[in-house]
């Protein structure tokens, strides 16, 4: 078996735990929150986000050969700005619009390093929309959707953004074309 297809099995998997857990926690009348989810770095390691209790979390799907991968430069300065204040950024590459990011986890974090100084936690790749989407981004879109007329609004390119609140309550998506430079007011707003 590849290592891709025990990658997606590992998802469905977790998918399906998360998925029951968020329905048992909706019939129970308790909602599912960010500090339920967890997720693997990109050495591999799981990164429990309930460890992130306090801090303000910005999510962020990304690729390394997107016209939009020059913003990797702009989260890097969010994250050297605001990290000492509470601001943990977490950045999920993806493959899934145009085939933007085909390298290996290590590969597209050397890339990140190399090209742009990337100090912040780059994670897993990760499948954003879909049977096989990450958990996480399953419960960000959910949380966003509130304002479309679709049941849960699809992530559409890379370079979404989603802001967490400290007590994680509060969550805010930002397209694509949004700069990271420009989330400064609302990240301050947060901190």
């Amino acid at each position: 078996m590849c290592k891709t297809e025990v990658h997606r099995k590992t998802i469905a998997i977790l998918s399906a735990k998360v998925y029951l857990c968020h329905s048992v926690n909706r019939t129970l009348n308790t909602m599912a929150t960010i500090y339920d989810f967890t997720a693997l770095t990109s050495e591999g390691k799981e990164l429990d986000l309930a460890d992130l209790r306090g801090k303000v979390i910005l999510i962020v799907n990304t690729a390394s050969k997107c016209g939009y991968t020059p913003q990797l430069a702009g989260l890097e300065e969010l994250h050297k700005q605001y990290h000492d204040q509470g601001l943990v950024l977490l950045g999920f590459p993806c493959n899934q619009f145009g085939g933007q990011d085909p390298g290996t986890d290590e590969e597209i974090r050397n890339f990140c390093q190399v090209n742009y100084g990337v100090t912040f936690q780059i994670m897993q790749k990760v499948e954003v929309n879909g049977s096989h989407a990450h958990p996480l981004f399953n419960f960000l879109k959910e949380e966003t959707s509130q304002d479309s007329d679709l049941p849960v609004k699809p992530i559409r390119w890379n370079f979404n953004k989603f802001l967490i609140s400290r007590d994680g309550t509060d969550i805010t998506r930002y397209g694509s074309a949004k700069l990271p430079k420009n989330l400064a007011k609302d990240i301050e707003a947060l901190l």
